[in-house]
């Protein structure tokens, strides 16, 4: 019997090396002014291995990208104001320092298949199961999907695009109008 310790390869520690550097680098300097230079500096290698493991710099956020919607409990909410508390709740998730990720990770998942999974990770695990407590279990999938369009498009629309009549758009009527659209899916009603 083997009592020796699995040694990692070599490939998997500099992976490893790799995104702990990034996550550090992304986490306290945010995406747009980290660079592959300084996290390949960071993790003790050259910046083409940066990109020879990851391919590019929004593969390698989506990668290593933790996003917590910190979603509220919907069940404890006055059921006439979810839709409303939900689209205020994004917002304040996606405008926050921790969440301004969030839209790398939307473009990135528009042209890659790891990125895109993450999303759908992302959904099928925070948001289904918010989904759950609102209506029947077997319509809760769908109820998700519809709040899912509503959400990415608006992300998508006012944080990646920058289209200026969504970008102009104050707060309040976001959260009045989107509300109402999303109380419908989130509810079944």
């Amino acid at each position: 019997m083997n009592d020796k310790p699995l040694k990692m390869k070599k490939s998997d520690r500099t992976r490893a090396a790799i995104a702990a550097a990034a996550q550090r680098i992304f986490a306290s300097q945010g995406y747009e002014r980290a660079t592959i230079r300084e996290i390949a500096a960071a993790a003790g290698i050259d910046p083409t291995m940066v990109m020879r493991y990851f391919g590019s710099k929004d593969r390698l956020f989506a990668e290593v990208a933790e996003f917590d919607l910190d979603l509220p409990d919907l069940a404890a909410l006055d059921r006439d104001r979810i839709g409303e508390t939900l689209v205020a709740h994004f917002l304040s998730v996606w405008e926050s320092e921790s969440g301004g990720g969030f839209p790398i990770l939307l473009r990135s998942a528009a042209s890659n298949d790891y990125a895109a999974a993450r999303m759908q990770q992302l959904f099928a695990a925070q948001v289904l199961p918010a989904m759950l407590v609102l209506g029947p279990p077997d319509s809760a999938p769908q109820r998700a999907g519809l709040v899912a369009t509503q959400m990415l498009g608006l992300a998508l629309a006012r944080y990646v695009l920058r289209l200026p009549p969504v970008v102009m758009l104050d707060r309040d009527t976001i959260v009045r109008e989107i509300g109402a659209t999303l109380q419908r899916y989130a509810t079944g009603a």
